[in-house]
Parts: structure tokens; C-alpha cells; sequence
């Protein structure tokens, strides 16, 4: 196993590099199908991408009027997680791209506040293994809130 420091420079080619990047993603990632699991284990039914409501929340509770979302520590660049880091090569254009993505997060969050919504959101850092059974039991109780 390569340990790498945040220093280094990338270790695949461009085109590698860009096919990794092109394989990852947006929905039903690993952390979203396990809260879900669980969820729906608990009795709570949803809908899931709801393309009506801005951001395309990743789970949606019509009933609870509150939606869900999870998001990624890196693409949402969830400040002192050590799951974000940012690389080093094209440091500008991710800066740009992490930046537009949690500006996304908050004008999506304005909205749906303004048409009567509840907000849940869930870094993938909350659900490793140490985090899980805590933040999935807070998870419950801020839904039945």
C-alpha cells in the first residue's frame, strides 16, 4: 500500500487519472445506500432525487416535509475532515470547483427553506464505522422532530 502525502505528485497519467475521476458517482453512492437501508429498516419511506426540488436532494421525506442530504467530504469540501484534502495539481481549478459546489450546497439550502422545507445533511465521515451507530440514532431522532 502507497501511502501518499498530500505533497505528491499524482501517481496516475492524465487519462487515468480523468477515467478514475469519471467513475465516481453522484448517485446511490456507498454512504447514501446505507443510510437508506437503514431508514427504511426504521419503517421511514422517501423518495429519492426529487428533480422538483432544487438540489436534487438525495432522499426526500414528503410526509416529514424534510430532506436528506449526503454528502461527500472531498466534492463538498467538508471543512477540518481529514477525508478533504485538496490535490495539488490543478490546485485553482479545484478550489474553484469545491468553492462552487458548497456555494450550490447553500443557495440550494435557502431555497428549500423558503418553500417549508427541513434540512438533514450527512458528511460520509459521520458514517464510518466509529461515527455510524451514533450519527444514524441522531439521524432518527432529528426526523421525528
Amino acid at each position: 500500500m502507497i501511502l501518499r502525502s498530500p505533497l505528491m505528485t499524482d501517481v496516475h497519467d492524465k487519462e487515468t487519472r480523468s477515467y478514475n475521476m469519471s467513475r465516481i458517482r453522484s448517485k446511490n453512492t456507498k454512504p447514501e445506500l446505507l443510510v437508506r437501508r437503514f431508514l427504511f429498516g426504521k419503517g421511514f419511506r422517501y423518495k429519492l432525487h426529487d428533480k422538483n426540488l432544487p438540489g436534487k436532494p438525495d432522499i426526500v421525506f414528503p410526509k416529514l416535509k424534510t430532506v436528506l442530504f449526503v454528502h461527500g467530504c472531498f466534492w463538498h469540501g467538508h471543512h477540518g475532515c481529514k477525508n478533504f484534502v485538496l490535490p495539488q495539481t490543478r490546485k485553482k481549478w479545484w478550489t474553484d470547483k469545491i468553492n462552487r459546489n458548497k456555494q450550490l450546497d447553500v443557495e440550494h439550502s435557502i431555497k428549500l427553506k423558503q418553500i417549508g422545507w427541513k434540512i438533514i445533511t450527512v458528511f460520509e465521515c459521520m458514517l464510518k464505522p466509529k461515527k455510524r451507530d451514533k450519527t444514524l440514532h441522531q439521524l432518527v431522532v432529528r426526523l421525528l422532530k
